[in-house]
């Protein structure tokens, strides 16, 4: 079926700046017209999207799949075909499998199993030194020819500042985005949650507002120095956001992003110490939500991604501090940014935007818009559905969550990648 029609649908592309009811037609992988007629066109298909949004395929900024190396938890197939339900298109995947990502060959061998899998696109961020000993500079140049679209030292320290600094050089030569997970190891001191009054009350290693904060602020004076592209990934506190924004005044070409689960929960959640809300960086509290979701909304934050961490059971079953961080969050990406517009935190176009185009120029791929000639990866939503989410049910192998048990309003209902049908749900 290469011939199809999109029909009747409300198509919001936020990059075209298009709302409205229309039809989507699709040639060959390509959109080839968003528009009430395509003169002569005879489909092979027709998808009925009355009563349904259609927006471009979900683009995510940050899923780990466990594979290479962690296939016990999940791997490269379940994981996308749990996206492809997710209405999530394309999967952005950090440095730290294991191999590393810090050769060609390792991006070719995700890239590989990726084509085998066919539910999803995925791209790598290579690691900025290697090994992500944060010793000697990986190879970047190399790396961005196999098609890694960033380079990130994950969650590892560079504790040598003159060879971080001589890493964004080497990135600010040959045009590649630095990703920068903040945090201060020194400060972080292995803490499992956010110190205040609930980690004091519950007794757990506490992490402080300046483990982020101060690694931000290091991080910002030697992007200011090589004027590297750099992109902040899953800020959690106040602080930062300003610190961002202020950052983004002076000319700084910044961009960062939240996880969804940090615009919901608070550092309440691990009161009856809950490891499922045992994550990285931690739940903080009320303020530092509220300032997050103020972030989204006047696009200091630019995107919101899963930060999707699948594990097997018994890595949840111990004690909090414990316990490894991380939830599985695919399924929930698209469900709780829907949830904010559904309270009146997000209008539904930003909110669209913070999944689609924003993510796309992140990563400076050509996706996330229905715009004519581009790949036809599309997400369809109906919004009238409501439903309830069951931990077991999830595709992901990770069954994981915080939110087993919430109610969510919207699901998806088919996801297209190349203008194929790889998921409807019945």
């Amino acid at each position: 079926m290469s011939r199809l029609i999109i029909q009747n649908g409300r198509v919001i592309d936020p990059a075209n700046n298009i709302d409205k009811i229309t039809n989507v037609y699709i040639d060959r992988k390509k959109i080839i017209a968003v528009a009430n007629n395509c003169n002569g066109f005879e489909a092979d298909k027709i998808i009925d999207a009355s009563e349904l949004i259609v927006i471009p395929g979900i683009i995510d900024l940050s899923a780990r799949l466990r594979e290479p190396g962690l296939e016990y938890k999940a791997d490269i197939a379940s994981e996308t075909v749990a996206a492809a339900r997710a209405g999530i298109t394309t999967l952005c995947v950090p440095p730290d499998t294991d191999p590393v990502i810090d050769e060609p060959a390792v991006v070719e061998l995700i890239h590989r199993k990726v084509e085998n899998s066919g539910h999803a696109n995925v791209v790598a961020l290579g690691a900025l030194t290697a090994g992500l000993k944060g010793e000697l500079l990986s190879e970047m140049a190399a790396l961005k020819e196999a098609g890694c679209v960033g380079m990130s030292n994950a969650r590892y320290p560079i504790h040598n500042s003159l060879v971080l600094r001589r890493a964004f050089e080497y990135a600010a030569t040959h045009g590649i985005t630095v990703f920068i997970e903040a945090d201060d190891p020194w400060l972080s001191n292995k803490g499992c949650a956010h110190e205040g009054a609930v980690s004091t009350r519950l007794g757990l290693p506490p992490i402080p507002y300046s483990a982020e904060t101060s690694s931000i602020a290091h991080y910002l004076e030697l992007i200011a120095d090589t004027n590297v592209r750099a992109h902040f990934c899953r800020l959690s506190t106040a602080r930062s956001v300003e610190m961002i924004h202020q950052a983004q005044k002076t000319g700084l070409k910044i961009t960062a992003d939240v996880a969804a689960h940090q615009l919901h929960l608070t550092e309440m959640d691990i009161s009856s110490f809950n490891s499922q809300c045992h994550v990285l960086p931690p739940l903080r509290n009320q303020r530092d939500r509220d300032a997050l979701c103020t972030g989204v909304n006047q696009n200091i934050l630019s995107a919101i991604c899963s930060d999707h961490q699948p594990h097997e059971l018994d890595a949840k079953q111990a004690p909090f501090a414990a316990t490894e961080p991380g939830m599985s969050t695919l399924e929930t990406l698209l469900p709780l940014t829907l949830k904010l517009v559904h309270n009146n935190q997000l209008d539904l176009t930003t909110a669209i935007a913070k999944l689609t185009c924003e993510p796309a120029t992140i990563l400076g791929i050509d996706k996330g818009t229905l715009g004519e000639n581009k790949t036809a990866d599309i997400c369809i939503i109906d919004p009238a559905v409501e439903w309830t989410m069951d931990a077991e049910k999830l595709t992901s192998r990770g069954k994981n969550t915080a939110f087993h048990g919430w109610n969510f309003n919207g699901k998806v209902s088919h996801t297209l990648i190349n203008g194929k049908i790889i998921y409807k749900n019945k």
